[in-house]
């Protein structure tokens, strides 16, 4: 499918890095200018406005963190006036402090830009119907997919999140075509729908998923597209950023971020320092044309690689690949290093198995544990002839072999384990408790 915006997707990489550079460079004047936080951070790491004289010298700009936005609570760190702003979204804020995004007329306008752009990418266009089951209100799921989704000439369903039976009866009636959600609710929409005696691949006109907000591996993707009978799109984004601004193509090998939008880097967790295509890190991001709350060198948390070679589908700018896990999210089981993601990679890779697990991290005297409790499949639990024995002791050698650290398993009877219609919570960890 033609790219919403072929003179930008598919603009010459060098020419997209001189566009990026004149872009950083106001950015970085504007800010040293006009934002106290900003001429304190460069003043404090000794970098000058006219010291960026390459895009690579972005490397001398100091980092900024989570803890600066809570930090600067409510807009201390806002560039717009109030009487510039018109939009305000809120983190949850669970963790502390939430943090306030505001937004200028302009950024909402690069934001729905942005989501043309990718559901463009990921084949979607005028005549389609998208279903947004993203929450709508403080969080910026469903707002941005709404916006984006109008924008492309798509007729819009907004959802939000709940109410799944009359979700499913409004996907029948009205002809969904995609669905913007969780990819956890996605699965427990499935779910229900079987329950109610309607099969999400024969019964509904569902092509499309753009799933998000939420880690989810390469075979959790296999299993809802075999499953449900749809292409499954990975979208990515937080609140500070915007909300969701960045999807794969229809090629489904790598995030397209929009390098006129955004400088994306990848960084080694602990030291900060640059690191290649296809080396794992931390993602960093500069947004390069934000007005209201400017982002530069924004340290997400969100481990992933990059790929800075051309798409197949013949756009130039830089992809990243799947996140694999948060900095935050990193489980240290007895001096190993585990991702929840790394869990479902393998458990998906298992037949015997459902869809949904839980992690519980626990402390036996001095001694780390880790139990992995997850549902047996529908048709091995019903099997009489399974031996679960043998399926414990398969999954439990199976995430030995991936993770290099002994786990337990405990199966269990599917449907048993919670469902999430927002954000899905794999982990329990009881140490801290």
């Amino acid at each position: 499918m033609a790219a919403w915006n072929p003179r930008i997707e598919e603009m010459p990489r060098d020419e997209l890095q001189r566009l990026q550079f004149k872009l950083l460079k106001m950015l970085v004047y504007r800010l040293y200018s006009f934002n106290d936080f900003y001429r304190r951070r460069m003043k404090d790491a000794g970098v000058h406005p006219d010291d960026i004289r390459t895009l690579d010298d972005v490397r001398k700009l100091p980092f900024m963190y989570k803890r600066d936005l809570r930090d600067g609570y409510p807009d201390r760190i806002f560039s717009a006036a109030r009487d510039e702003l018109v939009r305000y979204h809120v983190s949850s804020g669970t963790t502390g402090k939430p943090t306030v995004v505001g937004y200028t007329r302009h950024d909402v306008e690069i934001w729905t830009e942005s989501l043309a752009r990718a559901f463009t990418s990921c084949g979607l266009g005028r005549g389609d119907v998208v279903q947004v089951s993203y929450g709508y209100g403080l969080f910026t799921g469903g707002l941005g997919a709404h916006y984006g989704a109008e924008r492309i000439g798509a007729t819009v369903l907004p959802t939000s999140v709940g109410n799944t039976e009359r979700q499913i009866e409004l996907m029948q009636d009205l002809h969904v075509t995609a669905i913007a959600c969780t990819p956890s609710y996605l699965l427990h929409m499935g779910e229900v729908a079987e329950k109610m005696g309607v099969s999400i691949q024969d019964d509904t006109d569902l092509r499309a998923g753009i799933l998000g907000a939420e880690p989810w591996s390469e075979q959790m993707r296999e299993r809802i597209q075999d499953w449900l009978g749809i292409r499954a799109y990975d979208i990515y984004g937080t609140s500070e950023l915007s909300g969701p601004m960045f999807t794969e193509c229809t090629e489904q090998k790598g995030i397209h971020i929009w390098g006129d939008l955004a400088l994306a880097e990848i960084v080694d967790p602990e030291t900060g320092e640059p690191l290649g295509p296809g080396e794992r890190g931390e993602l960093t991001v500069t947004i390069l044309q934000k007005e209201a709350l400017p982002i530069i060198r924004y340290r997400i948390g969100d481990i992933t690689v990059m790929d800075d070679g051309t798409c197949a589908c013949g756009r130039t700018h830089p992809r990243i690949g799947r996140i694999q896990g948060r900095v935050d999210d990193m489980l240290i089981i007895r001096g190993i290093n585990v991702f929840p993601s790394q869990v479902e990679h393998t458990l998906m890779q298992i037949p015997d198995v459902g869809r949904h697990f839980q992690i519980v991290v626990d402390r036996r005297g001095a001694l780390d544990t880790m139990l992995v409790r997850v549902e047996v499949a529908e048709e091995a639990f019903s099997d009489k002839i399974t031996d679960l024995m043998v399926v414990k002791k398969k999954v439990e050698h199976r995430l030995r072999s991936s993770l290099n650290v002994g786990v337990d398993v405990e199966l269990v009877e599917p449907g048993s384990l919670p469902r999430f219609e927002g954000k899905s919570k794999k982990v329990i960890d009881r140490r801290s408790m």
